[in-house]
């Protein structure tokens, strides 16, 4: 099913996705890539590393805002119904046909968005339809169901995680799908970000902040050794998981400094990118200029407990002792790295890898120029900085956790096809694709995705629907 799915979804992006984004899309937009493929390139057939997604400015209110006043036009012209506060517990079937929910009405809870909301029914609900598609998402915000589907190849699951998505994201209606018979697949491909950190000013539970990182920064694991090549920042997140889970510490640490934190920095979340968000193009190409990085990265800097800004190394590293409660960092070898990787900077045969691969990624101008941008090749200056890293479990780490074909058709148990589909759309189904772009796909496939399987579970529904 992968190679059909997967032309399906090329041709897919190629033409209507890149068509709708030009017409009526959000009007910055820009090659990018927060993560570059490590494997060998005979495993994979091309050119390492990839850089093959466009990152959408406005971020996450950009690309909903193109579908937002479509579905509030609907509503106008009453082709459309919204049940806010509706709680489906249940799924109903006839004859081996899903054909409708029901479940709890529940109290108004006039909340922030992402915090948690009242759990209180007031009343229940029973609904019938021809179709019915579930846009469940991810299990993010439940910890104990994430480390229970854990997979042995990542090693022992951390006890210490920061949370990407609210606590609404708690995997219920995935169980409540398979229980009306939904068969579920690639449980175990779970995409968790190394780059956690605390936010300083957090909406919901565990609230986390993933960096998006260029090139540029030293990363050592808890034990101050430097995490081998080719694991370096923006590459490959499910190896560096795996290495940083086998050191037995759930913790890592970036050593950087001002020059490379106000061009390389980024942070996750519309709420941190005021430029992107707001299509401001006179704020981005501040990033460019200047001392400081943007506004929400400062702040961490300020505020963030996972941040340490020191005058100098020595003071760094006690500082960073302070905060693991450890004595594992030794300022002898810490600095012998930094030195080491230093003196490679102005050697133009150089072999280390991590210096080479940022020379290759000033080549793109997404790279250079873009939201993660590569810092020319420097020795680090005085202030010195360093922030820890926590796995973060968010809201793009399901690989496909339902079967999902590229007609949106919903199988039984045992693979048998429903009499009607039950569809799926958005992250249960789609991150991957449920398999489209592999399980180690870029970051940049995820949005894509769940607009894809969107399109084509509704275009299912309304054939089936008549």
């Amino acid at each position: 099913m992968a190679a059909p799915l997967a032309q399906a979804y090329i041709a897919f992006a190629a033409g209507e996705k890149a068509g709708v984004a030009a017409r009526d899309g959000p009007s910055l937009s820009f090659p990018s890539s927060a993560g570059r493929n490590v494997a060998a390139a005979p495993r994979f057939r091309t050119a390492i590393p990839c850089r093959g997604f466009t990152s959408l400015g406005a971020r996450g209110r950009g690309s909903s805002s193109l579908f937002v006043r479509r579905a509030r036009q609907a509503e106008q012209d009453g082709r459309l119904r919204f049940l806010f506060r509706h709680r489906v517990d249940a799924l109903s079937a006839t004859n081996g046909a899903v054909d409708g929910a029901s479940g709890a009405i529940l109290e108004p809870s006039p909340i922030a968005r992402g915090q948690s909301s009242s759990r209180i029914s007031v009343g229940q609900f029973e609904l019938k339809a021809q179709v019915v598609i579930v846009a469940s998402g991810g299990i993010g915000g439940n910890a104990d169901l994430v480390r229970a589907n854990w997979p042995a190849r990542l090693g022992k699951p951390p006890q210490r995680m920061v949370c990407g998505v609210p606590a609404h994201v708690d995997g219920r209606m995935i169980g409540i799908a398979q229980g009306a018979g939904a068969r579920l697949i690639n449980r175990d491909r779970m995409w968790h970000y190394v780059e956690g950190v605390h936010n300083w000013a957090p909406i919901w539970p565990s609230h986390g902040i993933r960096i998006l990182p260029g090139p540029s920064s030293l990363w050592f694991d808890a034990k101050g050794e430097r995490l081998p090549r080719p694991l370096y920042p923006g590459y490959d997140t499910l190896a560096t998981l795996e290495h940083i889970m086998r050191t037995g510490y759930d913790y890592s640490w970036f050593v950087t400094n001002q020059t490379i934190v106000r061009k390389e920095f980024s942070l996750s979340g519309s709420e941190q990118n005021p430029d992107l968000t707001g299509r401001d193009w006179r704020l981005v190409a501040r990033r460019a200029v200047g001392r400081h990085a943007t506004a929400p990265v400062e702040a961490f800097k300020s505020h963030g407990v996972d941040f340490l800004v020191k005058q100098n190394l020595a003071d760094l590293v006690a500082a960073m002792n302070a905060l693991a409660q450890s004595d594992l960092l030794k300022l002898e070898a810490i600095q012998h790295e930094i030195e080491a990787r230093d003196r490679e900077i102005a050697n133009p045969f150089t072999k280390d890898a991590q210096i080479m691969g940022i020379h290759n990624a000033r080549q793109f101008l997404g790279d250079k120029f873009g939201a993660h941008r590569a810092t020319a090749p420097h020795p680090r200056p005085r202030p010195w900085s360093a922030d820890r890293r926590a796995p973060q479990y968010s809201h793009a780490q399901d690989a496909g956790r339902h079967r999902d074909g590229s007609r949106g058709a919903r199988f039984r148990r045992g693979g048998r096809p429903c009499p009607r589909p039950l569809c799926g759309r958005g992250s249960g189904p789609a991150f991957g694709g449920g398999g489209m772009h592999g399980y180690r796909s870029l970051e940049g496939t995820f949005l894509g995705g769940c607009l894809f399987s969107g399109r084509t579970a509704g275009r299912a529904a309304a054939k089936a629907a008549g």
